[in-house]
């Protein structure tokens, strides 16, 4: 949004003389005396001196005014650009406090240069900055109280253009005020210090320079400067295109812009008295001939009024990069390189007549803004409908694309008639865009996996992912009192129910199990997991209100076990994006950049922030969670972000409680996207209450960030390509094995805290027959020595106290020796049965086998069955 200026300020007004002010006329008359001494005595042109003593006075006055005056830059529109795909720059929007584009001499024709001159200095080439035959004629013009002229000389001009320019200059508005109101004071002071810098500017500076220079400064009425604006404006042609005509026209305007400028109908008659007066002047002065003088007379002042679009309506309009025109903008706002405070780097952007090459990829945006237009309304009936995409370019932070639902615009009077715009930017933080972020549910579950992988874990450990309820101390937090999140406990449940009892990280990831990043999280350090969210640059998207939570009034992370699989900050989709180009680029983080580069109106580089580039997971981090995140693509949830260029992509899906927020974040090794679909804000209720809506009942939004994000990332692949992943270390991907610890007699608690500390998932395997003394452990299953996943899930069965174990060595016995062994035992009820055909007989027969077979837990009334050889003849026959 450019500064306004007040168009009221700039006007020259002409007050008829009263009775007294023709005695100060007198006065004047005096004064200017004194004046006309100074300019003969300091050698300005040679004219008769008047008083030896009065301009000796006179000198010494004129002498200690300050003399030196440096031109400085002048304001000029900043412009905003986009580089098509042929190599083009585009033009994206302007934004200027002072309409003007300065131009060389040879740019204005030779009617206008000389239409000035006639007109308002006839001897400027000859005189030395003041015209003393025309100060000495507007002395006395105004002593007889006409006030016929002002006796300002071309350069004098110049001089008061300057001071203003300087005054205008000013950001802060009470210092300009003051400044601009002291260079357009009418007193002898002022003239005599515009006299004074005009000698000075004419030592300094050629004559055709200096006419240059009041070309380029000149004020053409409204925000209009320069004439090379003016014949934008006012006849929709470059300045060196205006006819005889035009041109005085166009310096007509310059005497006094308010009454003269020719977009007001009602000017043009008096546009067209002071343009014949100036024809007539280069007439008799012999710069047009007498036919080129009929023909101008004779043309009709007839303007071709075509304003300069300022703001981000244009970016809008031709391209849907409103809201990135923004962006960009308060980007600038926030840099320090600009100005100390936001205000004065404003002021300076709208004057600065910066050329500022943006990063914005035509084709990735037109792309993504033809899928949301035909995916996501701007508005619909029920909910404050919303979405958002982002993209950003992996290792550079070069902001791609940027797009929402509802159009741009930042006049509210405009808003007010058309609320299907906006002027809150969804995809940014609230210092860049007015928007407070969205909860991003499932998108946060790849930092939680980032961190078990950083932290020694491998993505096929096995996890606990059901549904349940747990004891808030069983999640280690360094940072917090104890070392314990908290003493209480919390329930939560799974999306997917239909994934259930211990599975490997890998399947917890890729189908969303919240239950499975529970149990990551209760081997890790929730201080540690949100450690490195930070470094991954994630942070809420405007300040927590919520004077409840320890985040209260910052923008960091609410540290909370539901965050880690759940998502719960709300958080700009450009922070998401930027997040997961860190897993796609070696763990490097990139902050957003929306800007190339800026140059001046000379041509030279412009300091700006650019982006920071730092480490926010280890390449070994990044490689092991960009596999999970392909498993996502390939096996898991995320199927629509596989690409149809077969360019490597990852991904990970998000869904808030009640389908409030959808998302879809991944990336390529050459470009990151983050989409969001849902709630921009509130609805109320038929009860009056206010609140946000599930979108799944609502068209297809709750599915729309499945077409959004191949829509964008499909032509970047196209454009842009992509590499394999790299391959994950062994350590992310290895199935770790490792033996069930023996627990038989331990306690049911201890044999518990056993397991659990080897890194196993407990389960109660109930009551089983075991020797074990009663409601101690029995055993495990898988049995104790076996070699599992860590983390696999282990049934620890409890002891009844019936049991008891088949004695060893019974095979090969006799049968009644057999028998005998197991009544020591404790087992009396003993059946004795044949291998093949025949009849039993213990005392001779050996036994070929015992059910329940030797070592194992039986109950002691259970019946034990010795299988006998009966058909075979013991060695005593």
């Amino acid at each position: 949004m450019t500064r306004q200026t007040s168009s009221s300020s700039r006007v020259r007004t002409v007050k008829p003389r009263t009775a007294g002010g023709a005695l100060g006329g007198i006065i004047g008359a005096l004064a200017m005396s004194l004046i006309a001494g100074v300019l003969v005595t300091a050698a300005v042109t040679p004219v008769v001196a008047i008083s030896g003593i009065s301009a000796g006075s006179a000198i010494d006055i004129f002498e200690k005014l300050p003399n030196h005056l440096n031109p400085s830059r002048l304001a000029e529109p900043s412009t905003l650009y986009a580089t098509s795909a042929d190599g083009q720059q585009l033009k994206l929007a302007e934004f200027y406090d002072q309409d003007r584009e300065t131009v060389q001499w040879d740019d204005i024709p030779q009617f206008v240069k000389d239409a000035t001159v006639a007109e308002e200095d006839p001897r400027f080439y000859t005189h030395g900055g003041v015209d003393v035959l025309a100060t000495a004629r507007a002395v006395l013009q105004n002593a007889a109280g006409q006030n016929l002229s002002g006796a300002s000389t071309v350069t004098m001009q110049y001089v008061r253009n300057v001071l203003i320019q300087e005054s205008i200059a000013i950001p802060d508005p009470e210092e300009q005020t003051a400044a601009y109101k002291k260079a357009m004071e009418q007193t002898t002071d002022r003239k005599l210090k515009e006299m004074r810098y005009a000698i000075s500017i004419e030592k300094q500076y050629a004559k055709d320079d200096i006419l240059l220079g009041y070309l380029n400064i000149a004020l053409f009425g409204r925000k209009i400067y320069g004439i090379q604006s003016a014949a934008h404006y006012y006849y929709n042609k470059d300045a060196k295109d205006l006819s005889l005509a035009e041109s005085a026209s166009l310096v007509a305007i310059v005497n006094n812009p308010a009454k003269l400028q020719i977009d007001v109908e009602e000017n043009i008659p008096a546009n067209t008295e002071r343009r014949d007066k100036i024809l007539n002047s280069m007439l008799t002065r012999g710069k047009i001939t007498q036919a080129q003088f009929d023909e101008a007379i004779a043309t009709p002042v007839t303007p071709d009024i075509t304003p300069r679009e300022a703001g981000c309506f244009l970016a809008e309009k031709n391209y849907g990069l409103g809201h990135f025109c923004d962006y960009v903008q308060r980007y600038i706002k926030q840099d320090a390189s600009f100005g100390d405070n936001p205000t004065d780097r404003e002021f300076n952007f709208s004057r600065g007549g910066y050329s500022i090459m943006t990063t914005i990829d035509l084709d990735m945006q037109a792309a993504g803004l033809d899928a949301m237009h035909n995916t996501v309304p701007a508005m619909t009936e029920g909910i404050d409908v919303g979405a958002a995409t982002s993209s950003v370019e992996v290792g550079t932070g070069r902001v791609f694309a940027m797009m929402q639902n509802k159009p741009y615009s930042n006049e509210q009077a405009f808003l007010d008639d058309n609320p299907s715009y906006t002027g809150i930017n969804y995809n940014t933080d609230f210092e860049y865009g007015g928007s407070n972020g969205f909860q991003v549910a499932s998108t946060f579950k790849a930092i939680t996996l980032a961190e078990w992988i950083r932290t020694g874990h491998s993505v096929r450990d096995v996890v606990n992912v059901n549904s349940r309820t747990v004891e808030e101390s069983s999640f280690a937090a360094s940072c917090m009192p104890d070392g314990r999140y908290g003493f209480g406990s919390f329930s939560f449940t799974n999306d997917n129910e239909g994934t259930r009892g211990n599975q490997p990280v890998l399947t917890a990831i890729g189908n969303s199990v919240n239950g499975g990043l529970v149990s990551m999280q209760q081997k890790m350090d929730l201080c540690e997991t949100f450690d490195t969210a930070k470094k991954l640059g994630i942070h809420r998207a405007s300040v927590q209100t919520n004077p409840d939570v320890a985040n209260y009034g910052t923008t960091d992370l609410t540290m909370v076990p539901s965050n880690v699989y759940g998502g719960i900050d709300e958080i700009a989709p450009i922070t998401m994006a930027t997040a997961y180009g860190a897993f796609a680029g070696d763990g490097t983080v990139c902050t957003p950049v929306p800007i190339d580069s800026i140059v001046d109106t000379d041509g030279k580089e412009v300091p700006f922030t650019k982006s920071k580039c730092t480490e926010g997971v280890s390449p070994e981090v990044a490689a092991g969670v960009a596999y999970a995140l392909q498993y996502a693509v390939t096996n898991g949830l995320a199927k629509h972000a596989g690409s149809a260029y077969g360019v490597p992509h990852l991904a990970k899906t998000g869904t808030s409680d009640d389908v409030i927020d959808n998302w879809t974040v991944g990336a390529s090794t050459k470009v990151a996207t983050a989409t969001w679909v849902g709630n921009a804000g509130p609805v109320q209720f038929a009860d009056g209450s206010w609140g946000r809506v599930s979108t799944q009942h609502i068209g297809n939004l709750m599915y729309a960030d499945q077409t959004l994000w191949p829509a964008v990332m499909n032509v970047a692949d196209a454009k842009y390509g992509g590499d394999a992943f790299p391959e994950p270390s062994a350590a992310s991907v290895k199935v770790t094995l490792v033996p069930v610890p023996e627990v038989k007699g331990k306690s049911f608690e201890e044999a518990t805290k056993l397991l659990t500390s080897a890194g196993f998932n407990v389960s109660d395997g109930g009551e089983v027959d075991s020797s074990a003394p009663k409601d101690t452990a029995a055993g495990t299953s898988p049995g104790a020595g076996e070699q599992v996943g860590l983390g696999s899930g282990i049934s620890l069965q409890r002891s009844n106290g019936k049991g008891g174990t088949i004695p060893d060595g019974l095979t090969g016995q006799s049968g009644n020796d057999a028998r005998s062994a197991l009544r020591d035992a404790g087992f009396n009820n003993i059946d004795f049965s044949c291998e093949a055909k025949g009849k039993t007989n213990p005392g001779s027969q050996r036994v070929v086998s015992v059910s329940p077979e030797s070592g194992s837990e039986a109950n002691m009334d259970s019946t034990v069955t010795v299988t006998l050889d009966c058909g075979k003849k013991s060695k005593d026959d």
